[in-house]
């Protein structure tokens, strides 16, 4: 049984955000569970917002990776409650929206960043003297910004 679900975790390990392809659904903080029930792998994910477009492909990714792992009988379940937060990305996750151009939202709930008190730093040179151009990014989780420095455009990941 424990060996079962290491292979499941292993497997969805490959599974990525198809909008954001450098992060896993365990780096975005989507994947909340992967438990036995019975005999069946209940893998349970959460989107990112309720009407995430990604969530359908998601869900097909984590049937492939399990089916190819050969791991028997499972399920994907969605679930909504509780809402997906920016605080679930990881660490990892961060660094790697990061190093793929997208600021990364702050930790713990980015206060300061949800009232406009601060602009995300700029992911190419690290310059904080940022400004917005438009509050809706190259999909709906991301807002548009520029640097002031390198005057280079950088979508922000937004805190929710």
């Amino acid at each position: 049984m424990v060996e079962r679900l290491a292979r499941a975790r292993e497997a969805l390990d490959s599974v990525v955000d198809p909008e954001i392809p450098v992060l896993t659904i365990a780096d975005l903080g989507v994947l909340r569970d992967v438990r036995l029930e019975g005999g069946c792998v209940v893998v349970e994910i959460t989107p990112t917002y309720s009407g995430c477009p990604a969530m359908n492909v998601i869900a097909l990714d984590i049937e492939r990776a399990l089916s190819s792992a050969n791991i028997g009988s499972f399920r994907v379940h969605l679930t909504l409650t509780p809402a997906w937060t920016t605080d679930w990305l990881s660490e990892a996750g961060r660094l790697k929206l990061s190093a793929y151009g997208i600021a990364p939202p702050p930790p713990n709930g980015g206060r300061r960043a949800l009232f406009g008190e601060s602009h995300p730093a700029c992911p190419r040179c690290g310059s904080e003297e940022t400004e917005t151009i438009s509050a809706f990014g190259s999909t709906s989780c991301k807002s548009l910004h520029r640097c002031q420095r390198c005057r280079e455009p950088f979508d922000a990941f937004k805190c929710h």
